[in-house]
């Protein structure tokens, strides 16, 4: 055991120099963990290593995007044979449309793509495009769900019961944004189709679209319905409004994401983590009517649209090797081992009689401490007693060698054996016991 915080001296070292010129001591608030977070030195196969030499199996990989963890072999000889040619270019190269030619395969809803350097960004073009497209101002966002940094894809992303009601108020994320943000952004309950109805009939005519991840992380990892989707598509289409699916996350899912295992056609996907191979990376795709927003070939287009490392070699390269191996059989491989996970953490909850359920789909799962049924963003909103538990939980299988993500979220990666999913059962269980005796 390795016994966190203790066994990491270099971590807290490091993490003393980082405060001097970094606010926080870092630049992602997500990977902050009190009283400091471990450092990493190297990932191989399933596994990262830390700067005092600890070793973790890697449950979270970079927020869900190693989906195949690190050094995959494919993936590093494309990174490696591109370097000698160039890492960017002001013109386009050849990579960025083989890659872009996978991705409108796989995606029946997408007949073009436009690449981008993260999901915030492919997130902020499909809210973008779609404004673009259908002249109007409004989007429609699911109250609690994390969309990346744009002001307008963050309203109610952390909304408190007091914000909640009917239908929820839209409410800052980040303290300053506009109170035109907030206009222009309507929250609704997740998988609740009449709040979607009732949206529509009143603001209908100025909304562009609904943006939805189809199984939102922060909301809960709670899978949509089938039903609310397809009623989403015909409530939004009667009013002329598209709809944007937020597959940055669970695009992993499967194949063809989610939308692919919900058999729905989106009229909008971003993308984003896992299509770069390890490397920054974000897209929009959709119909080719509504793509053609970005479409500088007669005169300024509808939207413009740059980024100085948009579809660098190095991403797409490291990212269409990373596509092309994962493949059906991986994700059977991803599905299996997340079952047999779920399974396994479901009966150690209650094995030692703590509250709780784990959810989630594919290679994804979430723990929450909690009895009752979790259906959205408002039934497992946090209270100080689940706060409690889920740091004990993240902080004691930081002590036995597993690194997940400080709210309950776990990410798998085709390395993973069965033989490392018993041995992380086995931290989970043992973290379970302590938390059983000390709450």
């Amino acid at each position: 055991m390795l016994h966190y915080p203790d066994a990491m001296p270099m971590s807290k070292t490091l993490f003393e120099r980082a405060r001097k010129v970094m606010p926080g001591g870092n630049t992602r608030t997500t990977v902050f963990v009190d009283p400091f977070p471990i450092y990493a030195s190297k990932g191989e196969g399933c596994k990262v290593w830390d700067v005092d030499g600890n070793v973790y199996y890697d449950c979270i990989n970079n927020f869900t995007s190693m989906i195949h963890g690190y050094t995959q072999p494919d993936v590093a000889a494309a990174v490696v044979d591109q370097l000698p040619f160039g890492t960017a270019f002001g013109a386009p190269t050849v990579s960025e449309i083989e890659l872009a030619e996978l991705l409108v395969e796989r995606l029946p809803s997408v007949d073009q793509i436009r690449f981008a350097n993260s999901g915030t960004e492919g997130v902020m073009m499909a809210i973008k495009a779609a404004r673009a497209f259908t002249g109007r101002p409004k989007i429609v966002k699911i109250e609690g769900a994390y969309h990346g940094s744009y002001d307008f894809a963050e309203v109610s992303l952390d909304s408190s019961p007091a914000d909640w009601g009917d239908l929820p108020n839209s409410t800052p994320y980040a303290r300053g944004t506009p109170r035109g943000v907030l206009d222009d952004v309507i929250a609704v309950p997740f998988n609740d189709i009449e709040a979607l109805r009732a949206v529509f009939a009143a603001q209908g005519d100025r909304i562009a679209g609904v943006l939805i991840d189809p199984m939102p992380n922060r909301a809960g990892l709670i899978p949509a319905r089938q039903e609310y989707l397809q009623a989403m598509v015909e409530i939004a289409h009667a009013a002329g409004a598209l709809v944007i699916f937020d597959e940055v996350i669970s695009f992993r899912l499967g194949w063809s994401g989610a939308q692919g295992l919900w058999d729905i056609k989106p009229d909008l996907t971003a993308l984003g983590k896992i299509i770069g191979g390890g490397f920054p990376v974000g897209a929009v795709g959709g119909r080719a009517e509504i793509m053609a927003v970005f479409d500088p070939t007669r005169g300024k287009p509808a939207l413009p649209h740059g980024g100085t490392f948009t579809a660098n070699p190095v991403t797409m390269r490291a990212g269409l090797a990373a596509m092309r191996a994962l493949t059906r059989e991986s994700f059977a491989h991803l599905d299996r081992l997340g079952a047999y996970l779920r399974k396994g953490v479901a009966a150690s909850l209650g094995k030692h009689g703590l509250p709780g359920q784990c959810v989630g789909l594919g290679s994804l799962f979430k723990v929450h401490f909690t009895s009752h049924p979790v259906t959205d963003y408002r039934s497992v909103y946090p209270g100080q007693a689940e706060r409690r538990k889920l740091d004990a939980f993240h902080k004691g299988l930081l002590g036995r060698g597993v690194l997940s993500a400080s709210y309950g979220l776990f990410a798998l990666s085709t390395p993973m054996t069965e033989a490392d999913a018993n041995k992380i059962l086995q931290a989970i269980d043992e973290t379970l016991s302590d938390i059983a005796r000390q709450f």
